[in-house]
């Protein structure tokens, strides 16, 4: 038996996330039709984590298993022909068995990104969140420090998460501006159900006074979801880099 690891690229607009859902059109799914057509069965896509709907991807990495013989140069470009534009095969590489996309995860980079500017970018719409009123970067990216290290992070989880152990170890974070576009990365062991946006939200909320950049640990302290800002839209986020 062969274990196949694939590295995606996808824009994230037209989806209902990554995983399989009764009918909704996700990544997932798109991925497994087309697996089928190229290895003639259905076969099980294991994904590396579960982005939500309207999440887009740097970087995404999901494994199957198969008899097939086809080689890894071959199974990159069948698939490819059997994805929509959205959705993109850049790399097959067999690895051993036991090998699982998501548990033998290190950790993951996200980034979000935000278009800083008076005047929406039309080509930005479903990539980006537009955010008209200035940001002070250097601000946010100092708040943003108080995110790392080993914390429950319940306060930063919105409802209808099933997840029962909320800690989380936060490697890295960062504020930068390029242009009028400012992004958000934060690298971590795991995350939790809009961990990352509930995280801009509460930035955000820091540049219009209304949150203390020095209050994130005591929000962090409450696991009190109501004590963190607002959930940022889907469009800015990007899982951008996982690590094994």
């Amino acid at each position: 038996m062969r274990n196949l690891k694939l590295k995606l690229m996808y824009n994230g607009k037209a989806y209902h996330g990554w995983q399989v859902q009764a009918n909704a059109d996700t990544v997932q799914g798109r991925l497994e039709s087309a697996v089928e057509a190229v290895f003639g069965e259905h076969l099980t896509v294991y994904g590396c984590s579960r982005t939500d709907a309207g999440v887009h991807a740097n970087e995404y990495f999901c494994n199957f298993r198969t008899e097939k013989s086809i080689s890894c140069e071959s199974v990159v470009k069948a698939l490819n022909a059997n994805l929509p534009d959205d959705i993109a095969v850049f790399a097959c590489e067999e690895v051993r068995e036991d090998f699982h996309s998501r548990f033998d995860c290190k950790s993951k980079r996200y980034v979000y990104k935000i278009w800083n500017s008076q005047i929406k970018n039309p080509f930005l719409t479903h990539t980006a969140c537009h955010y008209k009123y200035r940001l002070d970067e250097n601000l946010l990216n100092e708040a943003a420090q108080s995110f790392i290290g080993t914390y429950d992070f319940k306060a930063f989880c919105s409802a209808g998460s099933s997840v029962t152990d909320t800690v989380r170890t936060v490697k890295a974070a960062s504020v930068v501006r390029q242009g009028d576009t400012v992004i958000f990365s934060v690298e971590a062991d795991g995350f939790l159900y809009n961990m990352v946006r509930i995280m801009v939200g509460t930035l955000i909320n820091v540049n219009e006074g209304k949150i203390d950049k020095n209050d994130i640990q005591y929000i962090i302290r409450s696991a009190d979801r109501a004590n963190a800002g607002v959930t940022a839209p889907a469009q800015g986020l990007f899982l951008d880099k996982v690590f094994y």
